[in-house]
């Protein structure tokens, strides 16, 4: 039985395995491949990351993102008791446009 994930076939796969898919044979010859003195040099030097600038700036706007609270207890507080006051009122049009906003940010 045969399945068909979005149109692509048996012959569109690529089932050729790379050199490092492959299983290590016990027939070496004592001949070294470019791939692996490759990964040879890699590993007795160890690997290297370099983050870009932006990877940079992100890293810092979290760990600063992470010195505020998560709440704002003082509004929340604001909001509650004019909630039991009667005072807290609500913009409609405002809503409206919030609700009309986040429905085009998901159906677009």
């Amino acid at each position: 039985m045969s399945v068909d994930l979005n149109g692509i076939g048996q012959g569109q796969v690529n089932t050729q395995r790379t050199t490092a898919d492959k299983p290590a044979t016990s027939q070496n010859t004592g001949k070294t491949t470019p791939e692996q003195a490759n990964a040879k040099a890699q590993s007795a030097r160890g690997e290297n990351v370099n983050l870009s600038s932006q990877a940079k700036n992100l890293k810092q706007l979290e760990q600063k993102l992470g010195d505020y609270p998560e709440m704002d207890d003082g509004r929340i507080e604001e909001i509650r008791s004019a909630l039991e006051n009667g005072t807290y009122k609500v913009d409609a049009e405002k809503l409206a446009q919030k609700m009309l906003d986040m429905d085009k940010s998901i159906f677009g």
